[in-house]
């Protein structure tokens, strides 16, 4: 675990921030490996279990699996959708300062992999949750927009429990969503579709019919399963 941890700051240490391009991280063979696992994992859940909305968005950006690509050139592959870039910054942003980006089309994004010892699950956003999750988001135009969106709602409203009721519809769309398409249920969010643990636990949770006003007060932990998604009826 010491290693893990050493390694994770020594990355942590090299994010430029959200203005500056993101410095380029020299992986090692185990963290490549790490990428690996995950995605020959995710491959055959994400045919089952996800959008086929997301899916067509993750066949145009077509992310490599034998290694982890650099954010520069997951913002290059984005240029022709949706023209969002990839930002580094050392772990979860503060809530104003991540949404103000996302509103200016800037994704703020960990550099760092999870511990191998665990590749299918993590409390806290990754490598894996940026580009997995919200990079295939991002290369949907309209999936994109509602990136922004949500971003610029934020950065417009002046009152905590306002700016909190958005945050919280966000964590049940932008990162916890789920829709019907032909009667079955599909992973739409960004935090289901880069975990493996998420999307076998999927099928367990409480559905609720999608409903803002319910989204906005139900308050949700970061460090389990989550126990209740909201389902919509269709992508947009």
């Amino acid at each position: 675990m010491s290693n893990f941890l050493e390694r994770k700051q020594e990355i942590i240490d090299m994010a430029t921030g959200p203005e500056a391009e993101p410095a380029t991280v020299a992986y090692t063979a185990q963290e490549h490996a790490t990428w690996l696992i995950i995605c020959e994992a995710l491959r055959p859940m994400w045919d089952k279990q996800v959008s086929d909305r997301v899916l067509a968005a993750r066949d145009a950006l077509d992310l490599p699996s034998q290694h982890i690509p650099q954010l520069a050139e997951v913002t290059q592959r984005l240029s022709g959708s949706s023209g969002f870039k990839f930002r580094a910054i050392g772990g979860l942003g503060e809530r104003d300062q991540f949404f103000g980006a996302l509103g200016d089309g800037r994704f703020l994004s960990t550099q760092f992999i999870r511990n191998s010892d665990n590749p299918f699950y993590t409390q806290e956003p990754d490598v894996v949750h940026e580009l997995l999750g919200h990079g295939m988001l991002l290369a949907d135009p309209e999936l994109a927009q509602l990136h922004r969106l949500a971003g610029r709602a934020i950065t417009q409203v002046e009152l905590e429990q306002t700016k909190q009721f958005i945050a919280n519809v966000w964590w049940f769309s932008g990162e916890f969503g789920v829709t019907f398409e032909s009667g079955k249920l599909k992973a739409l969010g960004a935090g289901l579709l880069s975990s493996v643990s998420e999307l076998q636990h999927m099928d367990e949770t409480v559905i609720s019919s999608l409903n803002i006003g319910a989204m906005g007060l139900t308050a949700y932990r970061t460090d389990q399963l989550q126990p209740r998604l909201f389902a919509g009826e269709s992508v947009t």
